[in-house]
């Protein structure tokens, strides 16, 4: 009965994670337009206003959906850990990427994010508990050098970043951090949840800042960057959240944030399609040595920390005991 018992419960871990990759996936899906949609939203809005603009519409949905489903507020230590999640991907992220693509291209930042994966990983240690074993690490670290040496290939003087590499990689630090908070904490509130409190949360900071940016600049824009800017509100920075931090809370948030080294790939095609920049072979060459790597990652398992299998061992036997 023990055995029968214990691999019930492996089998519950083994879809955890499964089901875990499959809304990452989605997430990454979504996210995979949001620096084509940007480079095309700051061409015409101040970059400004298109980073704190958005948290600004998608905490106007985050309230409805709220409301919606009446969901009881956190308590004080989630607010807390709320703060980081809101520090990184509600304001950090986006506003970042917003000024260096309003000098460099959708392609170029797509390889430059490949490094979030890594970086999520290492946040996943150090804040969700997860430790990951030295053949993830290698595949992860291999992953990043080749964004490194694409860099130093490609639009650097004198062997320097260029400052919009400086705040592309400013980006990546953050939103790693934003990631792994929300993903261990979407296992206590849900993931929709998780990214919704963070949109309001962050409200005192991301209205006033519109407001000005918005006084200083009076947007005007045509209809591809104000399509840009709903895509971006909507998917980027609400929908999008709710399959990736679910994805993150199931799956282990080092190994599903390893699917985001597809992403370079993704966006890469979408910057070459839907705004037609031009794709070098550098990019391309970068780009699939990062997704050679996540298929590595995806060998070795670094799911939920023990606190999160014991969970779903205690699910299977309350179930037992039901019967």
């Amino acid at each position: 009965m023990t055995e029968k018992s214990s691999a019930t419960a492996r089998g519950a871990v083994t879809g955890d994670r499964s089901g875990g990759l499959a809304l990452g996936a989605l997430g990454v899906l979504a996210f995979s337009m949001s620096l084509p949609m940007t480079r095309v939203a700051v061409q015409s809005l101040d970059p400004w206003f298109v980073a704190f603009g958005r948290a600004v519409g998608a905490a106007l949905l985050a309230w409805a959906y709220l409301r919606f489903t009446g969901a009881p507020r956190p308590d004080r230590r989630q607010w807390r850990r709320l703060s980081i999640v809101a520090l990184g991907v509600v304001v950090g992220f986006p506003l970042f990427t917003s000024l260096a693509l309003t000098t460099q291209t959708s392609a170029h930042g797509a390889v430059v994010i490949a490094v979030l994966p890594a970086m999520t990983a290492v946040f996943a240690v150090l804040r969700a508990g997860e430790r990951p074993p030295p053949p993830f690490w290698v595949a992860s670290v291999g992953g990043m050098l080749a964004v490194l040496a694409f860099l130093s290939l490609t639009d650097t003087v004198g062997g320097a970043l260029s400052l919009a590499d400086l705040y592309l990689l400013a980006a990546v630090v953050l939103c790693g951090l934003g990631y792994a908070e929300g993903g261990a904490l979407a296992r206590e509130l849900g993931g929709a949840r998780t990214i919704c409190w963070a949109l309001l949360l962050s409200l005192p900071v991301t209205l006033p800042v519109t407001a000005v940016a918005a006084a200083a600049r009076p947007p005007h824009a045509d209809a591809d960057a104000w399509a840009s800017f709903g895509y971006l509100t909507a998917v980027s920075m609400f929908l999008g959240f709710f399959a990736w931090y679910a994805g993150l809370a199931r799956g282990g948030v080092a190994r599903v944030g390893q699917i985001q080294l597809t992403q370079p790939v993704l966006t890469l095609t979408w910057s070459a399609v839907l705004i037609g920049e031009a794709v070098t072979p550098a990019s391309v060459g970068a780009a699939f040595v990062v997704l050679g790597c996540v298929v590595l990652t995806q060998r070795y398992r670094s799911g939920p920390p023990a606190a999160a299998v014991t969970s779903s061992r205690h699910r299977v036997t309350l179930r037992r005991r039901q019967r």
